[in-house]
């Protein structure tokens, strides 16, 4: 059994992730980090998002975490970047945050940070998964609970973020689509900060509709509403707001890579970072402008080891996770969202003339619903792998397969890029259907 996965524990609640793990996690993640840090207390921030199963796997973990003598600020809902920027501020010992990001309400998960503000690497992970399946045990001296404090740090963040331009007026209109997440409160904090004309959209939570049909992962009614209202762009953060993609006035999807490429542009960057996820036109445009691309596995943390490897400023994904180094160690959608504008403002250029300057290869990509018995075999499925190799060679140089476990979901995810968008979309079907016969 594996817990962690790309981002964190995640799942689906009262399933496979309960109030049960979540205790058992804060316990596990205390007595190991205690040792690492050589500290007998330590002190953790605690946020997430806006899911109605907030509170109980707070409840959970927060009790864990005190029995081991630590003690917990809680912050309420908050972006899961604010919870890496407070934690450098303030100089806590690591934090943790409630949020299954993109996914569906009825998940939920919970991400872990270290005291630098950034995510527990792989094998800090493992240590504390090897505790909690085979070495877990209660505290029962009474003698040993933290404490547990409330503070409201959102307006520190915000602060932070306006911090990062410079502009006192950004002449456009803007419709910002919160997805019902945990920005619902800093986007609006922002942004009346800014000499703008913005709208908020999606700002009415209940707990359960988060991401539903709105944010980075839905962006019809916002690509829609900015052509019919006349906004000269929209954008669209995820559920916990590490995410930021973009419609330009036309309606048009600009997504991580145009990102990249822009700011890359603007800033005269020798490099950027991005993963085996990001389209060939990106790479494209690296190439004809001598800039390096680096390219990692798919995941924003493996991005940021690479930055933090060669010094690199600038990464990211496709999905939407930005990571500018120079101000914080992890995706954030407010803060790219700002970037962007401040690029806007001082090129005069609206958002389809800036994105002009990268041309994306057609690319398609289908998901197929997997057990996670399925998922864990998957790699060493020599068919399987025979199978991609051989659809491979069919493309040759004009284009390229990735075949992929999602390592936040049960999905197998297939990306195919090629010059045909009706090819590459046969291809990405069948070959689907094709690895199913062979899984099952």
């Amino acid at each position: 059994m594996k817990l962690f996965g790309t981002d964190g524990v995640r799942g689906l609640v009262n399933s496979e992730l309960d109030v049960t793990l979540a205790l058992k996690l804060g316990i596990s993640v205390a007595h190991i980090l205690k040792n690492k840090l050589n500290k007998d207390k330590l002190t953790f921030l605690i946020g997430g998002d806006t899911r109605v199963s907030h509170d109980m796997l707070k409840s959970g973990l927060t009790s864990g975490f005190l029995s081991e003598g630590c003690n917990i600020i809680d912050t309420g809902i908050i972006p899961t970047p604010a919870i890496s920027y407070l934690i450098t501020k303030y100089h806590y010992d690591g934090g943790f945050v409630i949020s299954a990001s993109h996914n569906p309400g009825e998940y939920n998960g919970i991400k872990v940070f270290g005291n630098n503000g950034i995510k527990l690497d792989d094998k800090i992970e493992e240590e504390i998964e090897d505790y909690l399946l085979n070495n877990f045990k209660v505290n029962k001296n009474i003698n040993e609970v933290g404490k547990l404090e409330i503070k409201d740090l959102k307006n520190d963040y915000v602060e932070f973020l306006r911090s990062t331009i410079d502009v006192n007026h950004i002449p456009y209109k803007v419709l910002i689509d919160v997805a019902n997440g945990a920005s619902f409160k800093t986007a609006d904090m922002l942004f009346s900060k800014l000499n703008i004309d913005y709208t908020i959209i999606n700002n009415n939570i209940d707990g359960y509709n988060i991401n539903n049909n709105c944010g980075s992962t839905h962006l019809e009614n916002l690509q829609e509403k900015v052509v019919t209202d006349k906004y000269d762009l929209g954008i669209a953060y995820d559920g916990d707001a590490d995410r930021c993609l973009f419609v330009d006035e036309n309606g048009e999807i600009v997504d991580g890579d145009y990102v990249l490429a822009i700011v890359s542009h603007y800033q005269k960057l020798s490099s950027i970072v991005g993963t085996i996820m990001s389209n060939l036109g990106l790479i494209k445009y690296a190439r004809e402008n001598n800039i390096e691309f680096i390219a990692t596995k798919v995941g924003d943390r493996y991005v940021l080891e690479e930055m933090l490897k060669n010094k690199e400023v600038l990464g990211g994904e496709q999905s939407g996770h930005i990571i500018f180094k120079n101000y914080l160690t992890t995706g954030d959608g407010e803060l790219t969202s700002l970037q962007i504008l401040n690029i806007m403002t001082y090129s005069k250029k609206k958002l389809s003339e800036l994105k002009s300057i990268m041309k994306k290869c057609p690319q398609v990509l289908v998901n197929l619903k997997v057990t996670r018995e399925q998922k864990d075999r998957f790699d060493d499925n020599k068919s399987v792998q025979e199978l991609i190799k051989k659809y491979t060679e069919e493309l040759g140089e004009n284009g390229r397969i990735v075949v992929r476990k999602s390592g936040t979901e049960n999905l197998i995810r297939i990306m195919i890029e090629g010059t045909s968008l009706e090819e590459i979309t046969r291809k990405a079907n069948t070959l689907k259907t094709e690895i199913e016969k062979l899984i099952n």
